[in-house]
């Protein structure tokens, strides 16, 4: 079939178009080929910069899946990453549930509020610290309300920003612990700035000049040291930083309120500035002061010892002989002013003859010089040339030097050489002693007795040559005592002697009627000193005078019950006489003469005073007796003393007497009788007056003191004898320059008896010619 041109033409077309589209289809595959394969060269390209970027992307959904890549796992501790976020939490990796509930909680925030946000987290068991920085994602990554969020590896920052940390806090608290030294420092210590102006002071040198505060210091510039030579503290510091080394100065400055001596140091510390502190050295100077006080006293006291004594320093020099030193060898004057050292004395001393005479002098006195090196002290006898013997002790210091002590033991040798004699002479004198003696060694043995002693126990000689033990010796004696039981005490006395080093003593009667007295004594050599007497007569003796003293004790009892008998006796009289001469003195009886007034007056006067006697007897009486009431309440000393004196006005006007009347409220209160002390301390004073002559003084003084109250009445009479004072305090009654009785009688016994029963005492002191003084003390 054939087709017509039309047909053929219309179906070339349809080829030629068929092969364009092909073409077209052909080029358009080939270049959508090279830009795939250009964009996954551009996506392995990307993924590998995410892999080796520091940082990893990691995207979650709304609906919480999560895509990211594995590096991500590999921090986070898991094996691979899981496919939603609430799986991050593993026990063994991952994040803990504190960190991903916190991460669920911003990742919701973010996508609900497009808000971005940052935190820390730390991996279980990991030491990585993760930084991780969330924000909404872009909808050509994800679509719906994603968060992207890239973490951050910076352990390495932290670490080193941890150690940076570190140092830091430990250069903050040693800096803190360094200004608290500083400021709890005793001394005062400072910092000047490169102006040399005070900058830091501690707070020593604020109390060292008085200031309130430091800053107080540094803005005043207040200056802890005062000028010295014409040059102040900021003077002193520029020299140490010019010169760039310290500088170290003793002077005097004023700390406080006192007078002190400063060690000073000014320490330069480069461009900073200059540093500086004060030491209190006044204790040091005080003490080297009390050192050479001690040395000189100590020097003044070797030379009066009879032991030469010298001492050599550690140049062998001589610094110091006392004066036996001296005399012993020979020294002259000459060697306090140039001191010889240890070879040229030994030369000195040879050429005055000494020293002893010796085969090679050189040698020896190089053996001589090593005691200065000696670990121990040498000892050494030295004969010289005219028999003088020296017993040498040489003593090395710890510093180098040596002490040197010199004895001349010639006479303790010269000594000895009597002591045989001496011995055969104590053997005599022991025999000739009318006590018996014997002596004990600590073992009970006896090793010397004397020959009465076997006598006094009727014992042979014989016994006592084997030195028998003491147990031997009180077998022997036991059935020669009255009491054999007593053995027992003889025993414990020489014990006590030889073993105890105590006296004791005792008493036994024998069966034949002596009474032997004995008493252990220890020795000084250790032994022990039993010493017997036979005291039979004097024990007869005591026992009469002991039945004398209690005839006489009983005649004192009966004088004294008839002294009170007798006082109560005078009273009833007494008082008829004094009660009638009152009426009479009362007119009743009728008005009286002049004359008869006068003798009434001096009815009355001598019955008051013959009552005060009375009285004064029978309180005499009562207090020797212990039977004196005493009836204690709180007495005002001053204003007691003041009515004393008070109430004797008109007997101190009368003699003209200035009384001087010292004391206070100060001098407080007694617990004390009113009554019963008033007598004593007026007694006290009416001796005084009776005493003083015309125009005279009496001095009452009160005074406190820790142990309870003083009282002193003083008075410039005429005074007394030792002997006089002896008779007053008795209570007999002295007589006057003018032959008249006329002082103290009961007075000075009574007012002691009172005294002392309130538990005080009196002391009185009196000296002829200068007065008598009366001091009364109050517990």
């Amino acid at each position: 079939m054939e087709l017509s041109p039309s047909a053929l033409a219309l179906l070339g077309l349809l080829l030629a178009a068929w092969t364009a589209t092909a073409v077209w289809l052909v080029v358009s595959s080939l270049q959508r080929s090279r830009a795939a394969k250009q964009s996954r060269i551009t996506v392995r390209r990307l993924t590998r910069m995410i892999d080796d970027s520091p940082a990893i992307p990691l995207l979650v959904k709304a609906d919480g899946k999560i895509e990211g890549p594995d590096r991500l796992a590999a921090w986070l501790g898991l094996d691979a990453l899981p496919g939603f976020l609430s799986e991050l939490a593993d026990s063994e990796g991952g994040l803990s549930e504190g960190d991903l509930e916190q991460l669920r909680e911003a990742v919701r925030r973010t996508q609900k509020t497009a808000a971005p946000f940052r935190m820390v987290i730390t991996p279980r068991k990991s030491e990585k610290s993760l930084a991780l920085r969330g924000q909404l994602a872009n909808a050509s990554i994800a679509s719906g309300g994603a968060a992207l969020i890239w973490w951050f590896d910076f352990s390495e920052s932290q670490g080193e920003l941890s150690h940076l940390r570190a140092e830091t806090a430990r250069a903050r608290n040693d800096f803190a612990a360094l200004v608290g030294l500083i400021e709890a420092a005793p001394m005062p210590m400072w910092f000047r700035g490169n102006d040399l102006r005070l900058q830091l002071v501690n707070s020593a040198y604020v109390d060292a000049v008085g200031a309130k505060n430091a800053a107080e210091v540094v803005d005043k510039q207040v200056e802890l040291i005062e000028r010295v030579d014409g040059l102040d503290a900021a003077q002193i510091a520029k020299q140490a930083k010019d010169q760039d080394r310290p500088v170290e100065r003793i002077v005097q400055a004023t700390v406080g309120s006192q007078r002190r001596t400063l060690r000073v140091s000014d320490l330069p510390l480069g461009v900073e500035g200059v540093a500086g502190y004060a030491i209190d050295i006044e204790e040091l100077e005080e003490q080297g002061r009390s050192f050479r006080a001690f040395q000189a006293a100590q020097r003044s006291m070797l030379d009066q010892l009879s032991v030469g004594v010298a001492q050599f320093d550690e140049d062998r020099r001589l610094t110091f002989a006392n004066q036996p030193f001296q005399r012993i060898f020979e020294l002259p004057s000459s060697v306090a002013i140039e001191p010889p050292r240890f070879e040229r004395f030994l030369d000195m001393a040879r050429d005055r003859s000494r020293l002893p005479e010796v085969r090679d002098f050189p040698e020896w006195r190089t053996e001589l010089a090593s005691w200065f090196v000696a670990d121990a002290p040498e000892e050494d006898q030295w004969t010289l040339p005219d028999g003088t013997h020296l017993r040498i002790v040489a003593q090395p210091m710890p510093d180098g030097g040596l002490v040197m002590v010199a004895e001349d033991r010639s006479e303790q040798l010269a000594l000895s050489a009597t002591r045989d004699t001496l011995l055969r002479t104590r053997t005599a004198t022991f025999d000739s002693l009318f006590e018996s003696l014997a002596v004990f060694a600590p073992d009970g043995r006896m090793q010397l007795w004397n020959r009465s002693f076997p006598a006094i126990w009727g014992l042979p000689e014989e016994f006592f040559d084997e030195h028998p033990h003491v147990d031997q010796l009180l077998d022997r004696i036991s059935n020669r005592l009255a009491r054999p039981a007593q053995r027992k005490a003889i025993g414990e006395v020489v014990m006590a002697a030889t073993l105890d080093r105590r006296e004791k003593g005792g008493r036994v009667v024998l069966s034949d009627g002596r009474t032997l007295e004995f008493a252990g004594v220890p020795l000084p050599d250790g032994n022990g000193l039993l010493t017997v007497m036979d005291v039979t007569d004097s024990t007869k003796a005591e026992q009469a005078l002991r039945e004398r003293a209690t005839a006489l004790e009983e005649a004192d009892a009966v004088k004294t019950r008839f002294l009170a008998n007798m006082s109560y006796e005078f009273r009833t009289p007494l008082t008829s006489i004094g009660g009638f001469a009152e009426l009479l003195q009362s007119g009743v009886a009728g008005d009286l003469s002049d004359q008869g007034k006068e003798y009434v007056h001096a009815i009355l006067a001598s019955v008051e005073r013959l009552s005060t006697q009375i009285e004064s007897v029978l309180d005499l009486t009562q207090s020797e007796a212990g039977l004196l009431p005493i009836a204690r309440e709180d007495v005002d000393l001053f204003e007691f003393t003041t009515h004393q004196v008070r109430s004797r006005e008109e007997a101190i006007d009368a003699k003209n007497i200035t009384l001087d009347l010292r004391g206070d409220k100060g001098a407080g209160s007694v617990k004390a009788d009113r009554r019963q002390l008033g007598r004593a301390i007026g007694n006290l004073l009416d001796n005084a007056i009776a005493a003083t002559p015309q125009d005279g003084r009496i001095l009452v003084a009160l005074s406190r003191r820790k142990s309870g109250a003083r009282i002193v009445i003083s008075d410039n009479g005429e005074g007394m004898k030792p002997s006089e004072l002896a008779r007053a305090m008795d209570g007999y009654r002295l007589k006057g320059k003018d032959g008249n009785d006329g002082k103290r009688g009961l007075g000075l016994p009574l007012a002691r008896q009172l005294i002392e029963a309130h538990g005080g005492r009196l002391e009185v002191q009196s000296e002829k010619g200068a007065g008598t003084t009366a001091t009364v003390l109050l517990p």
